[in-house]
């Protein structure tokens, strides 16, 4: 905006903040780095902390015998550190004393009427900008000149205060929300590994070897009803899918894919001419190249796209007749299934896939009665819809934190109002 909004003033980063430059202790001095208990940040540590801007324990610690005598300077606590070597611009705020390496800078303000909240959420807000006069196509770093003769907006100190109370409020919730993720993905691991190995019987109980009969079998003691066989035994792999090169259908590439979902994050329409993997709803789509395949991206295709193509780097499955398309769903995505593919990856570094035959020769998979696969995908499923609830409301929480941020640290809403209410 061309008018500063009213109260608000440019200072220069170093009309604010002492700016300081971190090192790195001697390495071969075991008595630098052995039981050390003060953080030591460095650009790694903070590009850890996506949302947050308080910063954890450091991975690395130093003692105070490296503080004294390798010339170390110590922040204190709520001062400001930015990552100024690549990868350049991830800010976090210290919670007690910390040192850092040279790949950071510590901002340690010289007023009072400097909160460091604000300016947390104010630099992180203007990454782009920090990564611009970094400079260097090969190794990128933000000289401290540079930060120091850095232009930002600097409100008054109430309204400071009150913008970083609103942010650090939705990321409350935002870091609420991802426990709640957190806690019912560590569920459905756990279920997975009970229900796909031992079932769930008529009562809905986890079947046991003491209440029911288990087989010895190629992949480990399962329930006796179970059969045992490839992948290919139980689905068809890259089915033939009739297209016509002129129609338009509807296309999902690799970004629109989740890790482990049943809804595509976008779709988009192409020409058949322009397909490369093709599937109907109800067929499995599995990422086959790195790092997507790695990461675990893979869609149950929703029903109502009757016919749908795809990126080259889907392996298509379609259930076959007495296979239920959803628990075959969680079976590809299970644990043992994606981590047995991974590690059967071929192909130079970088470029690396699953090859199609691994699922017709090398991996087996345990298969229930029809009644049981349905039980046990609908067990799976109320755990998902849970998952899928919770990380649309992540997703709304930080979209509202975006807005908030653009709207907030450039003075175009004004946080006044919120405090013309707040007795003093």
């Amino acid at each position: 905006m061309s008018e500063l909004p009213e109260g608000w003033v440019k200072a220069l980063v170093k009309d604010l903040f002492h700016v300081e430059t971190g090192t790195t202790p001697p390495t071969g001095v075991r008595e630098y780095w052995e039981k050390g208990t003060v953080n030591w940040y460095t650009p790694v540590d903070l590009s850890k902390i996506a949302e947050t801007i308080y910063l954890p324990e450091s991975e690395r610690k130093i003692t105070i015998r490296a503080v004294k005598e390798a010339g170390l300077r110590v922040i204190p606590r709520d001062s400001i550190i930015v990552s100024t070597r690549a990868p350049v611009g991830y800010v976090g705020l210290t919670l007690v004393e910390s040192t850092f390496n040279q790949g950071c800078k510590g901002l340690v303000p010289k007023e009072s009427d400097v909160a460091t909240e604000f300016f947390a959420y104010y630099l992180k807000w203007i990454r782009p900008q920090l990564e611009k006069y970094s400079g260097g196509s090969t190794f990128q770093e933000l000289k401290k000149e540079a930060l120091e003769n850095l232009t930002i907006l600097k409100p008054p100190l109430p309204e400071q205060r009150k913008i970083a109370e609103i942010l650090l409020k939705v990321d409350s919730l935002i870091e609420k929300t991802e426990r709640i993720i957190e806690k019912y993905e560590r569920i459905k691991r756990g279920l997975s590994q009970d229900l796909l190995t031992r079932g769930i019987d008529e009562n809905g109980h986890i079947r046991s070897e003491e209440t029911h009969e288990f087989k010895d079998s190629p992949v480990g003691r399962i329930p006796k009803e179970w059969n045992v066989g490839y992948v290919s035994d139980f689905s068809d792999i890259n089915p033939k899918t009739p297209i016509d090169p002129n129609q338009v259908y509807p296309f999902i590439e690799m970004d629109a894919v989740p890790i482990r979902g049943k809804m595509y994050k976008y779709l988009s329409y192409r020409k058949g001419s322009e397909a490369g993997s093709k599937f109907k709803g109800g067929d499995i789509l599995l990422a086959r190249i790195t790092p997507s395949a790695e990461n675990g991206k893979a869609l149950l295709v929703p029903e109502d796209i009757e016919i749908g193509i795809g990126s080259t780097e889907f392996i298509v499955f379609r259930a076959k007749e007495g296979v239920d398309k959803e628990f075959l769903f969680y079976l590809l995505t299970s644990d043992y299934v994606h981590n047995r593919a991974v590690t059967l990856m071929e192909g130079t570094s970088g470029r690396q896939r699953i090859p199609t035959y691994v699922f017709d020769e090398i991996i087996q998979v345990a298969m229930p009665p029809l009644p049981e696969q349905r039980r046990i995908a609908q067990v799976l499923s109320q755990v998902d819809n849970i998952l899928d609830k919770e990380r649309r409301e992540l997703e709304k929480l930080k979209r509202l934190k975006r807005g908030l941020m653009n709207d907030l640290l450039s003075g175009k809403v004004r946080a006044t109002p919120l405090l013309e209410g707040e007795v003093t």
